[in-house]
């Protein structure tokens, strides 16, 4: 049984998620834009509801993951506001001009969501050096990084993946997503010895989590 994390861009899909054994929920608004911070109020009301673990988004805009001083401290602060909601940890990725991970901003970050765990997002994949970029997360502080790879998808990036991995060496968990389904996760675990998947689970290229592709994740 794979541990699966659904993404959930509404507190539908959220439910959805929980009613049909996801392990944990990254919760984010902005489908259209890959995630970004969901609402106060949405996730208040979320974790009343439920029980599983919820990660919460924490990115001002889609775009790229450079952020002005502006974007930053209303990074923070939305951590704090969100953090007082008894969420189980946060999810964010900071890259400076160069695209390489931003060491000073992240750990800032990491510190301030303490005692949560900090997923690093898919900025990793846009990040330079995939070994470099892997150290310098880990540096930070991070628990998980969720990355396809460096590539557009996990079937492109699974070399990466298995690399990665290895790498780790159980330092720093490498959460797989991008493209994951149920009908690729068996070859995507046994290939990349990866413990942990991440998903929509959207398989009509609407916005809700489909509960039948929830389940055939989980029992794969």
């Amino acid at each position: 049984m794979s541990k699966i994390e659904i993404a959930c861009f509404n507190s539908e899909s959220a439910m959805i998620a929980f009613e049909n054994g996801a392990d944990r929920i990254e919760l984010c608004d902005g489908l259209s834009e890959g995630g970004t911070t969901p609402n106060f109020e949405t996730a208040k009301q979320l974790r009343e509801k439920i029980n599983i673990p919820i990660f919460v988004m924490i990115r001002p805009r889609g775009g790229d993951f450079t952020y002005s001083d502006e974007e930053f401290e209303q990074m923070k602060s939305d951590l704090i506001q969100l953090k007082s909601l008894n969420v189980d940890g946060f999810v964010f990725g900071i890259l400076n001009e160069n695209d390489e991970v931003n060491i000073k901003q992240n750990k800032e970050l990491v510190e301030l969501a303490k005692p949560y765990p900090c997923t690093f997002h898919r900025a990793f994949d846009r990040a330079k050096d995939l070994e470099t970029s892997l150290e310098k997360v880990i540096e930070c502080g991070f628990k998980t990084i969720l990355t396809s790879g460096q590539k557009p998808n996990v079937s492109e990036g699974k070399e990466n993946l298995k690399k990665l991995v290895e790498l780790s060496n159980d330092r720093i968990e490498i959460l797989v997503g991008g493209g994951l389904r149920s009908t690729n996760i068996d070859e995507i675990r046994s290939f990349t010895n990866a413990g942990y998947f991440h998903s929509s689970a959207i398989t009509d290229g609407g916005a809700f989590a489909n509960a039948d592709e929830i389940v055939a994740l989980k029992s794969k």
